[in-house]
């Protein structure tokens, strides 16, 4: 990695020097930034600073002088792995919460992209020597349905289509507080959006924009300044304490569907990030926020078919479940 600068925004004022670092170099790990900020490769207006905590006031230029970096490469790893679908073109893969998708930012192995090189004999290029056949991602604590290409032209043609939104996704998620199956019974809800029939069912349509939060860099926040962000909402059941429901994206932002969820006042359960309590009285602490990509449909790169995968509820999702009466 080469020298980096960077100038410090009005949303970096009153920001950790790290956590800014970090949002502009998400390829770093926190740890290796802070060992270049106490070593004084990173200068702030011209002058070295050695504290990770050091504040920006915004307007400043921030360059950083990285240290040579140990070359990252993925390597095979024998990890288990949940396949839904494969042919020679693609795999669908369900993956379990927890697992990262590629190394970087402090994980190295484990990865699905280990356990893809293990299983698969080919993967595309597209995407680089570190993230071999991935085509989109899920956060770390997400679950569920995730294409994977085998060959840089299927790649490229299933990229298109999330380019151009064909790409269907549909997720369930665990919420805090009551849903309506009726949106007009629900006005906090509608507040936020707007009432949707579309198959017999109501749903309602979240269109908030999304941008980097002001005051913490790791988080994402709407803001009638951000890029526009899109996602419908419906009730599948619950009951007065929580809801499990179905969203559908029709945009593809940073943690859009836990920013939309929470601003409407229904974060997902274990989500401490986007307002969620910390766990649930009289059950064990939870290891994982409850968003799951339940199903993926798009159009076969080669036979031009429209595939629709799905992936289960996973075991610790449906336990959950059935413990808050749901």
């Amino acid at each position: 990695m080469g020298f980096v600068r960077f100038e410090a925004d009005e949303a970096d004022a009153g920001a950790r020097l790290d956590r800014a670092a970090a949002a502009r170099l998400p390829e770093v790990s926190r740890a290796r930034l802070q060992s270049w900020i106490r070593g004084g490769r990173v200068r702030v207006a011209g002058e070295v600073r050695r504290r990770g905590a050091f504040k920006l006031r915004g307007g400043e230029t921030v360059e950083i002088d990285p240290a040579p970096l140990k070359p990252l490469k993925a390597e095979a790893e024998a990890v288990d792995l949940a396949i839904v679908y494969e042919d020679e073109d693609l795999a669908v893969i369900d993956k379990p919460a927890g697992m990262v998708v590629h190394a970087g930012a402090g994980a190295a192995s484990g990865t699905l992209v280990n356990a893809l090189l293990h299983h698969f004999e080919s993967l595309s290029s597209v995407s680089g020597e570190l993230r071999p056949g991935i085509v989109h991602r899920l956060d770390r604590l997400t679950s569920g349905v995730l294409l994977v290409a085998k060959h840089d032209r299927a790649h490229r043609l299933l990229q298109k289509q999330f380019e151009s939104r064909k790409i269907r996704k549909t997720y369930w998620a665990l919420v805090q507080g009551a849903v309506a199956e009726n949106p007009h019974d629900a006005p906090q809800i509608l507040r936020h959006g707007r009432p949707l029939m579309a198959g017999g069912r109501w749903w309602v349509r979240f269109e908030m924009p999304i941008r980097r939060d002001k005051r913490n860099r790791v988080k994402m926040a709407v803001s009638a300044n951000g890029k526009e962000a899109a996602s419908d909402l419906r009730l599948l059941r619950g009951n007065a304490a929580y809801s499990l429901v179905e969203v559908r994206i029709h945009t593809g932002r940073t943690h859009q569907i836990r920013v939309h969820l929470s601003a409407a006042g229904r974060p997902v359960v274990g989500d401490c990030l986007y307002g969620a309590r910390k766990g649930i009285a009289g059950l064990p602490a939870l290891d994982r926020f409850y968003l799951h990509a339940r199903q993926i449909v798009f159009q076969h790169p080669s036979s031009g078919e429209t595939m629709a995968c799905e992936a289960p509820l996973p075991r610790e999702f449906e336990n959950l479940l059935e413990s808050l009466g749901l």
